[in-house]
């Protein structure tokens, strides 16, 4: 299996909406970074009455481009795929500006237990103040004008991540799950690798070869890429399991290897989701650590 061809290339078109495919649009915030490629994607469902998928962060120009291309339609359903705070902000002053209804899995909690004095790292990424007026269910449908989502629960980048297959079709809203830009961030106590790739093997098992992602350009084949990834993560984790029982015993001195080829300024994120596959490990009883599993914790082969 080959890893995953990552796709960079993306106009983000700041400042417009994008017609993708009939009565779909995407507006990309501008809130370019190393953790959101160009942008957050915001996704428009229908023609004269629309679902926003994930309104977005808050950010004045694109809450007022949103707006813009707004007028004239009547907003019935506004859509969250999880409450990071490049997602789910707008989801209220959209909601009093249209009084559309706000749908998604629910609201922003952590994978596990926190460990007696552990802080959670992503803590301020997530958007603790967002709580919607319909919390869907593992296969729920939510049915508009000329439209059908399937809610799919797909935990792992956080606890309440879903995506949205559309049914009829052979596309998926696929959030920050399955993104063609880049792997996904995992980092516990926000998220959960055993969960994450329990997720990829359930969308393994779809149809839809077509998905919309929150970040970056569209996924095609989106099957294979999936599989790709999830091998991918397999191998990552192999690599985190190797160095152990090679001797390391820090994140740190993990990520300075198996990421010695990514950018510096990743390596935070990168020992983040080198954590994910430790608790796992842990998980699967081949490792141990000198205390609770954490960043600074030491971990040795059983």
């Amino acid at each position: 299996m080959s890893a995953p061809s990552f796709r960079i290339e993306f106009d983000p078109a700041h400042g417009r909406a994008v017609d993708l495919e009939p009565g779909i649009q995407r507006i990309t915030a501008p809130n370019e970074s190393p953790f959101t490629f160009r942008g957050t994607n915001t996704y428009l469902l229908g023609d004269d009455k629309v679902a926003v998928i994930d309104p977005g962060p808050a950010i004045d120009s694109h809450y007022n481009l949103l707006i813009d291309t707004l007028k004239g339609r009547t907003v019935t359903h506004i859509i969250v795929t999880h409450t990071h705070m490049d997602h789910s902000p707008l989801a209220r002053p959209l909601q009093e500006a249209t009084g559309a209804p706000v749908f998604a899995e629910g609201v922003h909690r952590d994978s596990r237990e926190l460990h007696l004095g552990e802080k959670n790292s992503l803590d301020a990424a997530a958007d603790h103040d967002f709580a919607p007026d319909h919390i869907l269910a593992d296969g729920e449908i939510i049915e508009g004008d000329g439209w059908k989502l399937e809610t799919l629960h797909t935990p792992g980048h956080t606890k309440n991540h879903a995506c949205f297959a559309l049914l009829d079709t052979d596309m998926l809203f696929s959030g920050d799950h399955v993104m063609a830009w880049s792997t996904s961030i995992v980092a516990p106590p926000d998220g959960s690798m055993s969960d994450y790739m329990s997720s990829l093997a359930k969308l393994m098992e779809r149809k839809e070869t077509l998905y919309w992602p929150g970040h970056g350009s569209r996924l095609q084949r989106a099957p294979e890429f999936v599989r790709a990834l999830r091998a991918h993560r397999k191998m990552r984790e192999t690599a985190v399991f190797s160095r152990i029982k090679s001797g390391d015993r820090s994140i740190q001195e993990i990520v300075k290897v198996i990421y010695k080829d990514t950018d510096p300024r990743l390596h935070g994120a990168a020992g983040l989701s080198v954590f994910a596959h430790i608790e796992d490990l842990i998980e699967q009883g081949k490792i141990e650590c000198d205390g609770p599993p954490s960043l600074d914790g030491i971990y040795l082969p059983v």
